[in-house]
């Protein structure tokens, strides 16, 4: 099992920066990649970022490239992301997963996650 915990999230205005942290324990081994998702009210849960043991990352939301980056080390059991100018339509809670799959892992292909956290951004 592996055991992930995010930490990070909070109330901003638009406009301002957040970074969220992930923290995996356990059979960390096993993890090939990590990523950020992110549902907001009434919205399906989607892929935000991903990346990978081998450091390739990728941010897969085409409106949200230039904004939103992760970062960090499977190695090092910790990632991040970090999010600019925050809009209201940011506003969702963030999870953090882990899979085993060592390419590309589909979103359904995440087998561990974290709680979620919440973020909320007025205007």
């Amino acid at each position: 099992q592996v055991q992930l915990e995010e930490s990070g999230g909070g109330s901003v205005q638009a406009g301002d920066s957040l970074r969220l942290s992930c923290t995996a324990s356990g059979r960390t081994y096993s993890v090939n990649y990590m990523g950020w998702f992110r549902q907001a009210p009434g919205k399906e849960r989607e892929l935000v970022a991903s990346i990978s043991a081998s450091g390739r990352s990728e941010v897969h939301v085409d409106s949200l490239r230039g904004r939103f980056s992760i970062s960090g080390s499977i190695a090092a059991n910790t990632v991040y992301l970090l999010m600019r100018f925050l809009q209201p339509e940011d506003t969702a809670v963030y999870y953090c997963a882990a899979s085993g799959i060592l390419d590309y892992p589909r979103s359904n292909e995440y087998d561990y996650w974290g709680q979620g956290t919440q973020v909320t951004v007025s205007s």
